[in-house]
């Protein structure tokens, strides 16, 4: 496939999608089950910069794979070893959430499958309804990958409490105090929010979320990995939850900011104390500003 023929194909594709299909949510059983799919039954995502004609993918990227690629075919090894991530689309086939220049590149070197790791993402839809169910005025907004989650030789880290088939799927260890801290939000009517830059499904996240006895309301994940249009849906996205929350607790490794929706303002309470004490201290910074906002 030379490089006017990729443009092509991406463009009509997008064209061919457009008005007809629709992300849904995979079963539990087909993203365990599904782990290859067709290269053709794999479709561009349109708001990614790869699709954008303007922007376009990086033949570079894509040359460096398609070389490696052929190099393991050539020496009868697995070409692709990292799944793609991509979401189940209405009536048929996978949308590409990340890994569209290895995507190319298969389709290049005439590979037929490629390995798929199918993610439920929330949709604009998902979030109205969150919105719309939630009788909160006040959110708390978390990092999964910067706050929340550690690596598993971390030195202050929650027991596991997750099973089969979670276990499996989701190797995530959790941050000492998470728990505490979420279900104390929680009790203090806060919607708590959490986003990460990596691709999590979100039925996984909710699940992980109630093996520790806590909820968690909205989830966001790929957060920037969409570019054309991200502008927009950021907007949207913005409004809504400003017209929704006059206050937000945006919490951080090193603070806690405060944010008021429709005014603007903004005050930061530091964390400045040793990591074991890390939840202790931004519990207790909570509380000082349920009280101070009491009065």
């Amino acid at each position: 496939m030379a490089k006017t023929q990729l443009i092509e194909y991406v463009l009509n594709d997008i064209d061919k999608q457009k008005g007809v299909a629709l992300p849904v949510h995979a079963s539990l059983l087909e993203r365990l089950i599904v782990r290859k799919t067709s290269c053709k039954n794999i479709h561009p995502n349109p708001e990614d910069e790869f699709s954008i004609e303007k922007v376009g993918p990086s033949y570079r990227i894509i040359g460096e794979y398609e070389a490696k690629f052929r190099d393991a075919l050539r020496m009868e090894r697995t070409p692709i070893d990292d799944p793609l991530m991509v979401e189940k689309l209405r009536p048929h086939g996978y949308m590409l959430l990340n890994g569209h220049h290895r995507w190319a590149a298969a389709m290049r070197c005439g590979i037929k499958k490629v390995p798929i790791k199918i993610i439920n993402c929330a949709t604009e839809s998902d979030i109205e309804t969150i919105l719309a169910k939630s009788q909160h005025d006040k959110r708390a907004s978390i990092d999964l990958d910067e706050v929340i989650f550690r690596s598993s030789d971390y030195k202050y880290l929650e027991k596991k409490a997750f099973i089969f088939p979670l276990s499996i799927r989701f190797k995530k260890r959790i941050r000492l105090g998470i728990p505490a801290l979420l279900y104390n939000l929680s009790k203090s009517g806060y919607d708590i929010w959490v986003y990460a830059r990596d691709f999590y499904s979100i039925d996984d996240i909710q699940k992980f979320f109630k093996a520790y006895s806590v909820h968690v309301d909205g989830i966001l994940t790929g957060v920037d990995k969409h570019t054309q249009n991200k502008s927009e849906m950021a907007a949207r996205l913005r409004e809504l939850i400003n017209n929704k929350y006059d206050t937000t607790l945006h919490i951080d490794n090193s603070a806690i900011v405060e944010t008021h929706g429709k005014t603007g303002e903004f005050k930061e309470y530091e964390i400045n104390v040793p990591e074991e004490d890390w939840a202790k201290r931004a519990i207790a910074i909570i509380e000082e500003i349920e009280k101070s906002g009491s009065k």
